[in-house]
């Protein structure tokens, strides 16, 4: 579904293929507690939907992001922080976002995991892009791998305006478009 305008994922085709990983990620980790950590503003109706579908003990974390575009010497750059820290040494981690892209955000939050020494630490998305990847990071668990270039909008994820969080489906290309515009669905 990468790539072309129009391009959608369903109500239906989403839910079933949360409901497989989340036997994937319970079947991976037998029983065992789960430290779940969820990025929050993206992640968290995926997030919702997927725990939901891990049989296990579970205890989840929030993580939002403080993203600033600053400017040093002339030169503009983006900076990402994340106000929350855990104690998640020996557990087992997971982290939920809804969208791998470019990586960098992941690959700096899962260190900053990292750095409480948990005993293992994944990473699950909705969407993975690998076209654009710019760090060496690969999600251990993705439910779609679509067009870097697709803006999504649905199912948590919002155009540009803010709208369209709470659609049951993910839409890309023109439909997404038109719905950032406020047009028709």
């Amino acid at each position: 579904m990468s790539g072309r305008q129009g391009a959608a994922y369903s109500a239906a085709r989403i839910a079933a293929r949360v409901a497989t990983l989340g036997r994937e990620i319970a079947r991976a980790y037998k029983g065992r507690r789960i430290d779940v950590a969820v990025t929050m503003d993206r992640g968290f109706i995926f997030a919702a939907d997927l725990i939901r579908q891990i049989d296990a003990p579970m205890v989840c974390h929030f993580v939002r992001e403080d993203v600033r575009d600053v400017e040093y010497s002339g030169h503009a750059r983006r900076e990402v922080s994340f106000g929350t820290r855990f104690e998640l040494e020996g557990r087992d981690v997971l982290l939920i976002d809804a969208v791998l892209d470019s990586g960098v955000t992941q690959e700096f939050l899962l260190r900053r995991i990292g750095e409480s020494r948990p005993r293992s630490l994944r990473l699950a998305v909705l969407l993975d892009k690998p076209a654009k990847r710019r760090v060496a990071l690969e999600p251990d668990y993705f439910g779609f791998r679509t067009a870097s270039n697709d803006m999504w909008i649905g199912y948590g994820l919002a155009a540009a305006n803010g709208t369209g969080r709470n659609l049951r489906q993910l839409s890309s290309g023109a439909k997404a478009a038109a719905k950032k515009r406020g047009g028709p669905r």
